[in-house]
């Protein structure tokens, strides 16, 4: 659980946000989210609402495919990083190169559902 409360912790964070401002996003007090972040056992409705204030999802993730999940993550954040020319681009690409389909959607097949 101190995993799931420190990537809350870290996503508030990195939204520039107050633990007094998820009072407005989420409904509870200053107090509540702070016990929340530091000792936590939040009830699945608080945490989905503490998503959402977070612009965030919460996703149960097989761990058969945890690392290709945070692979494609890792690799989203390295091309959001880059010029904003509206697609991401490689080392090496111009971006005039045809992408291949598994960039369009990183995500397809990837966790085992249909296409």
């Amino acid at each position: 659980m101190n995993s799931l409360l420190e990537q809350i912790k870290k996503r508030r964070i990195a939204l520039k946000l107050k633990q007094h401002d998820m009072m407005l996003r989420v409904g509870i007090s200053r107090q509540q989210y702070q016990r929340l972040e530091s000792k936590g056992n939040p009830r699945l409705d608080t945490l989905e609402l503490v998503a959402k204030g977070l612009k965030s999802e919460l996703l149960l993730i097989p761990q058969e495919k945890l690392n290709a999940v945070l692979a494609v993550l890792a690799d989203d954040t390295i091309s959001n990083s880059g010029p904003s020319t509206g697609a991401p681009t490689k080392p090496g690409q111009t971006g005039k190169e045809q992408c291949n389909p598994l960039a369009d959607d990183p995500w397809q097949g990837l966790l085992g559902e249909n296409e």
